[in-house]
C-alpha cells in the first residue's frame, strides 16, 4: 500500500493513482489556451468529442472550473441579458444615492431654515401690521376729492369688489392659490425650469401668499435669508388666516406703481373711481401691473399695459373666471385711463389739507375721513377759467402761471388753484407763493386813513412827492390835481397813498393790515403803501373778506370735521374768529369806495355779468412781474395773482386785463343760485352797470391806462357824478 513504509523512511506523493475513480488533475485540451485561433472558434474547437476522449490516465474530465472559465461565464451571462443588465444596476444605484443625497439635502433645508428663523422675533409676538391710515378728503357736499396717506386709497372688503378683480390676480399671479400651503411647488419647478433656460429670471414661483409675507414684514432685498423667512411667515400666514383673508391683504397693501398701494388707490389713480366699480378691463389691467408697475404702467406705456391686460384676460378664460364672450369684449374695450385725476387743481386743497391736519390732530393709527369747505364745483369753476384764460393770453402776455383762491364770509376756503397744472408742479401758489401784491395792498392804507378820520370824500392833491429822496409815481405817468379818496382808490393813484401813509404812519398801516388778516412780515417804511412787502394769495384774500361780511375778521379754515370710518368726532370746527375789526360805517365807506374800482377804476373789466354788486382792487408790480385782481361780493371773496414763477417780466400784464378777466369768470360762475346781496353798509339799491365802451374817454387815469370818464356817468344822477368826480 502506498502509504506504508518502513520506519524511518518518508514517502512523497504520487499523481498516479492506483483506483480508477481517483482525482485527475492533469490539464486538459480544454484547460489549454489556443494559439493563434480567436475567442469564438477556440470554443468551438474545444467543444465537442475531444471533450468525450479520456484523458491518458483513464480518467474522467475534471468538474472544477479556472478563473478563465469562470470570467467567460459571466461574459457569457452578460450576453443574455443584454442591455437591460447595467441599466438596472444602473438605476438602482442612483436611486440608492438619490435617496442619500435627498435626505443629506433636507437636513440641510431643515438646517438653514432653522438658522434663518432663529432671527425672527419668537411666534407669540408676530402680528399682522396695521395698513397705513388713510386720509378721506371730501368737499362739503361729501364727494370724493382725494385719498391721502402712505397708501392713496380706502381699504376695501373683499365682498365689496368686484369678482372679476380678485379673479384676475389669482389668474395670473398665483393660480393654485386656492389649494397650496403657502408655496407652490409645482409653480417653483417651473419657475427655475423657465429662468434656466432663458438664462435670465424670467418667472417668479413666489405665492400671493409669499408676496403678502414679503410685503408686512420684510424688506425687498434679493437674499437668502429673506427668501427663508419669507418661506416661514408664508405658512404662518396659511395657519392663521383664511384665504380670503389672506387675498383681502393682499390686495389692499400691494404697491400698483404712482404712488398706490392698493387696489382702490390704483383704480383711483388710474381710472378716477372706486374699486368696488371696476370692469373687467379695468380689473386685468390692475393685475397686469403687478408684475412691473412701472413698465407696464397704463399712463406711462399704455400699449404695453394692454399687451398685458390681454394676458390677463386670457389666464381668466383658461381659469372659468370669464367666458370667452366676456374675454372678446374686455379686448375689444380696453381700459381708459383717466389722466384728469394726477392734473386736476383739487389736489392742491387736497394737499393743503395734509399741511394742516396735523394741527388739529396728533398721529394717525386708522382711517379718517376730513370733511373740508371745498366746493368742488367752484373748484372746477375756477380751474376752468385760470387754464383758458392762460392757454388763451398766455403767450400774449408771457405768463405761465397763476393762482385762485376763494372764501366765503367766515373764511372757509371753497377753491384753491395753486397753478396752472398740477401734473407738472404740485407747488401751491394759492397758499405758499410769496409775491408782491402792487396795488391790491392799498385798501388798508386808505382803511388806516378812515379810521384816522378821514371819509371817502376827503380831498388830497395828486402832484409829485417826495420822502426823503423817494419819489413815487402814478402809473400813467400823469398827475391830476385834487381829487377825492373814493377817486385816487379807484384809479390806483400811487402819490395820494403815499401821502396818506405818511400822514397816519407806516407803523398804523402795518397794524391795520394785520388785524385785518396780514400774516407775512411787512417792511416798516412808506413803500409798504404801494404794495412791495410779499403776502400770499390766500393771506390777502381772507384779509379782504372783512369788508365783504361787514367788519368781521376771520380765519382762512379748510377743515370742517374731522371723523373715523366709523363715525367718531375727532375734531369739529367751532366757528372762531378774530371778531369785529372795522366798524359797520366804515366798512360802507370801504366798500362805496372800493365799489367804484369796477364801476369806473382800475377794475371794470371785472364787472359780473349779473350786475351784482361787487368791490376789488387790481394791483401790479414793478416791470410788470406781478399782476393781480382781489374782489368780493356780500357772499364771496376771491383773489386771483398771475405771473412767472422765476419772478421774469410779464409782458404788460396788469391788474386791470387778465386777472380782472379771470377773476370775472370764476365769480360768475361761483354766485350761480346765490341772491343777489348788496355790499356790507351800502343801502339796497338798483345799481346800473355800464361796461367799456368802445368809444369813449378823452383821458386815461387808471394804474394800467384804463379809460374811466364815459362810464363814470352812465346811470348816474349829477350828485352821484360831483362825488364821483370830486369826493363831494
Amino acid at each position: 500500500m502506498a502509504g506504508k513504509s518502513k520506519r524511518g523512511q518518508r514517502i512523497e506523493p504520487t499523481l498516479k493513482s492506483s483506483r480508477a475513480g481517483d482525482l485527475n488533475v492533469r490539464p486538459t485540451a480544454r484547460d489549454r489556451a489556443a494559439v493563434g485561433l480567436p475567442a469564438g472558434k477556440q470554443s468551438k474547437k474545444q467543444s465537442g468529442p475531444s471533450e468525450k476522449k479520456p484523458s491518458r490516465t483513464g480518467t474522467k474530465p475534471s468538474k472544477g472550473r479556472s478563473g478563465s472559465d469562470r470570467r467567460k461565464t459571466t461574459k457569457r451571462r452578460r450576453r443574455a441579458g443584454g442591455s437591460g443588465g447595467w441599466i438596472s444596476t444602473l438605476l438602482k444605484r442612483t436611486v440608492y444615492w438619490g435617496a442619500v443625497l435627498g435626505i443629506w439635502a433636507g437636513i440641510a433645508v431643515i438646517g438653514v431654515i432653522g438658522y434663518y428663523a432663529a432671527h425672527l422675533p419668537p411666534t407669540s409676538e408676530w402680528a399682522v401690521p396695521a395698513r397705513p391710515p388713510n386720509v378721506k378728503i371730501v368737499s362739503v357736499t361729501g364727494e370724493l376729492i382725494a385719498n391721502r396717506g402712505d397708501t392713496g386709497g380706502e381699504a376695501v372688503r373683499l365682498e365689496q369688489l368686484p369678482p372679476y378683480l380678485p379673479n384676475a390676480v389669482i389668474a395670473i399671479e398665483d393660480r393654485r392659490f386656492r389649494s397650496h400651503i403657502g408655496v407652490d411647488p409645482i409653480g417653483l419647478a417651473r419657475a427655475a425650469f423657465v429662468n434656466l433656460m432663458e438664462g435670465r429670471v424670467a418667472q417668479g414661483g413666489s405665492t400671493l401668499t409669499q408676496q403678502l409675507a414679503k410685503n408686512l414684514f420684510l424688506q425687498p432685498d434679493r437674499t437668502m435669508k429673506r427668501k427663508v423667512q419669507e418661506l416661514v411667515l408664508a405658512f404662518w400666514l396659511e395657519a392663521e388666516f383664511s384665504k380670503d383673508e389672506i387675498l383681502e391683504m393682499y390686495l389692499n397693501r400691494v404697491y400698483l406703481g404712482a404712488g398706490a398701494y392698493g387696489v382702490d388707490a390704483a383704480a383711483r389713480r388710474y381710472f378716477g373711481k372706486s374699486a368696488r366699480l371696476l370692469t373687467v378691463a379695468e380689473s386685468a389691467t390692475l393685475a397686469g401691473l403687478l408684475k412691473a408697475p412701472s413698465r407696464f404702467s397704463p399712463t406711462r406705456n399704455p400699449d404695453l399695459a394692454e399687451q398685458r391686460a390681454q394676458v390677463v384676460l386670457m389666464a381668466m378664460h383658461e381659469e372659468g373666471y370669464i367666458t370667452s364672450n366676456e374675454a372678446k369684449m374686455a379686448i375689444a374695450n380696453p381700459a381708459a385711463v383717466v389722466t384728469r385725476y394726477t392734473t386736476a387743481s383739487k389736489n392742491y386743497a387736497a394737499d393743503y389739507v395734509m399741511d394742516v391736519l396735523p394741527h388739529f390732530i396728533g398721529a394717525l393709527d386708522s382711517d379718517i375721513i376730513v370733511d373740508t369747505t371745498i366746493d368742488l364745483k367752484t373748484q372746477e369753476d375756477a380751474e376752468k377759467a385760470l387754464r383758458d384764460a392762460l392757454a388763451a393770453n398766455g403767450a400774449e402776455y408771457r405768463v405761465t402761471q397763476g393762482a385762485i383762491v376763494t372764501l366765503d364770509t367766515a373764511g372757509a376756503i371753497r377753491a384753491m388753484v395753486g397753478g396752472a397744472n398740477y401734473a407738472k408742479s404740485q407747488f401751491n401758489r394759492a397758499a405758499y407763493a410769496k409775491r408782491q401784491p402792487g396795488s391790491a395792498f392799498k385798501p388798508f392804507v386808505y382803511l388806516a386813513a378812515l379810521e384816522s378820520g378821514l371819509t371817502a370824500s376827503t380831498i388830497r392833491q395828486d402832484q409829485p412827492v417826495s420822502f426823503g429822496g423817494w419819489a413815487p409815481r402814478n402809473y400813467t405817468k400823469e398827475h391830476y390835481g385834487p381829487v377825492s379818496l373814493t377817486r385816487a382808490l379807484s384809479m390806483s393813484l400811487n402819490t395820494v397813498a403815499a401821502q396818506l401813509a405818511h400822514e397816519v404812519g407806516v407803523k398804523v398801516v402795518v397794524n391795520t393790515s394785520k388785524k385785518m388778516g396780514i400774516t407775512s412780515d411787512l417792511s416798516n417804511n412808506l413803500s409798504i403803501s404801494l404794495g412791495t412787502s410779499e403776502v400770499t394769495p390766500l393771506e390777502i384774500a381772507s384779509a379782504y373778506v372783512p369788508f365783504s361780511n361787514g367788519g368781521y375778521g376771520v380765519l382762512p379754515h379748510v377743515i370742517r370735521q374731522i371723523r373715523t370710518v366709523d363715525g367718531e368726532v375727532l375734531y369739529a370746527r367751532s366757528g372762531e374768529g378774530r371778531g369785529r375789526v372795522i366798524s359797520r360805517q366804515t366798512v360802507g365807506e370801504m366798500n362805496m369806495m372800493m365799489r367804484e374800482t369796477l364801476l369806473t377804476g382800475t377794475g371794470r373789466a371785472a364787472q359780473l355779468e349779473s350786475g351784482r354788486p361787487a368791490g376789488g382792487k387790481t394791483g401790479t408790480t414793478q416791470n410788470f412781474r406781478d399782476a393781480w385782481f382781489i374782489g368780493y361780493t356780500g357772499n364771496l371773496t376771491t383773489a386771483v395773482w398771475i405771473g412767472n414763477d422765476d419772478n421774469s417780466p410779464t409782458k404788460k400784464a396788469t391788474g386791470g386785463n387778465l386777472p380782472a378777466e379771470i377773476w370775472r369768470e370764476t365769480m360768475d360762475r361761483a354766485h350761480q343760485g346765490f341772491p343777489v346781496a348788496e355790499l356790507p353798509g351800502i343801502p339796497a339799491a338798483p345799481v346800473m352797470v355800464a361796461r367799456p365802451a368802445d368809444s369813449g374817454p378823452s383821458r386815461t387815469n387808471g394804474e394800467d391806462g384804463t379809460l374811466v370818464m364815459p362810464e363814470a356817468t352812465a346811470g348816474r344822477g349829477p350828485l352821484d357824478l360831483f362825488r364821483t368826480l370830486f369826493g363831494g
